[in-house]
C-alpha cells in the first residue's frame, strides 16, 4: 500500500511538471505571437501630458527576431522620420536634416520622439529572449484563460539598464502587462494591453498604454489600426538606403 501511495505522488508530481509551461518557451512564443514571421501594421501613436496632447500615426515592418522598421506618415512636421533595427544595431533618420544617426547602445532605452516607449520598444527588440533567465513565478485563471506571470532577470554580461522585467503572458500569447525594474528594485515604467482583438487572424494586443510609475497622469497609448502577418516583406525593406527613401 506504502508503495502505491509513493507511486501515484511520483505520477501526479511528474504530471504537475508535464503541464507547468516552460517560462522562457513563453517569452518566445509571446514575442512570435507580436512580431509574426513578418508584420506589416499601421498604427497611432497618442501621447499625453496633463496640459497637452498630440497623436501621430506610423507604419512598421518586422521580420524574424532581429529585423524592424518604423516610419511616422503624420503629422506632416514629423513624417518621414524612422528607425531601423537590424539585430542589435539601430539607426534613426529625419528628413529635416536629412542625416542617417547611428544610436548607440547607451541611447536604446532612450525616449522614442518624446514618448513614453523607448527607441528598442518601439522597434519590437527581442532581446529579452536571449539576454535573461526566465522564471515562472504566477499562474492565475480569469475570463476563461490562464495567465502567466514571468520574472526575467537579465545575464550579468547583459547591455540592459533594468534589473528585471515582470511580464504577463495569456495563454493564447498575448502580452498583457511588461515591467520594468530598476537594478533597485523600484518599478520604473509598465506597459498594459487595453484591448485585445483579433487582428490579422491572430488575437492581438490592439491597444497597449506605456507610463512612468511615478508620473501616472502621463502616458503614451499605442493603437494597431490595422496589422497584417507573415507576408513576403524582402530583406531591401531594412536597409539604411530604405530607411532613408521609403521608394520601395
Amino acid at each position: 500500500m506504502r508503495k502505491l501511495l509513493v507511486l501515484l505522488s511520483l505520477v501526479v508530481f511528474s504530471s504537475a511538471q508535464a503541464q507547468e509551461p516552460d517560462a522562457a518557451q513563453l517569452v518566445r512564443q509571446a514575442m512570435d505571437h507580436w512580431r509574426g514571421v513578418t508584420s506589416v501594421s499601421d498604427m497611432t501613436m497618442t501621447i499625453h501630458r496633463p496640459d497637452w496632447e498630440r497623436s501621430m500615426t506610423m507604419q512598421s515592418w518586422s521580420k524574424g527576431d532581429k529585423l524592424s522598421l518604423v516610419r511616422v506618415l503624420e503629422p506632416k512636421k514629423d513624417a518621414g522620420n524612422g528607425t531601423l533595427l537590424n539585430d542589435n544595431n539601430m539607426w534613426t533618420f529625419s528628413p529635416k536634416i536629412n542625416r542617417i544617426i547611428k544610436v548607440p547602445s547607451s541611447m536604446m532605452s532612450q525616449s522614442w520622439m518624446g514618448s513614453d516607449f523607448s527607441n528598442k520598444d518601439i522597434s519590437k527588440s527581442t532581446d529579452i529572449i536571449d539576454q535573461y533567465d526566465h522564471e515562472l513565478t504566477s499562474l492565475e485563471e480569469r475570463d476563461g484563460h490562464s495567465y502567466y506571470t514571468i520574472t526575467s532577470i537579465p545575464h550579468e554580461e547583459a547591455a540592459v539598464v533594468w534589473g528585471k522585467e515582470v511580464m504577463t503572458i495569456r495563454d493564447d500569447y498575448v502580452l498583457i502587462e511588461q515591467q520594468f525594474w530598476d537594478q533597485d528594485g523600484v518599478l520604473v515604467k509598465a506597459m498594459k494591453t487595453l484591448d485585445i482583438q483579433v487582428m490579422g487572424g491572430r488575437p492581438v494586443a490592439r491597444v497597449m498604454r506605456m507610463g512612468k510609475a511615478d508620473t501616472p497622469d502621463e502616458w503614451t497609448q499605442l493603437t494597431s489600426n490595422s496589422i497584417e502577418f507573415d507576408l513576403d516583406l524582402p530583406d531591401r525593406l531594412f536597409t539604411l538606403s530604405s530607411l532613408r527613401n521609403p521608394r520601395q
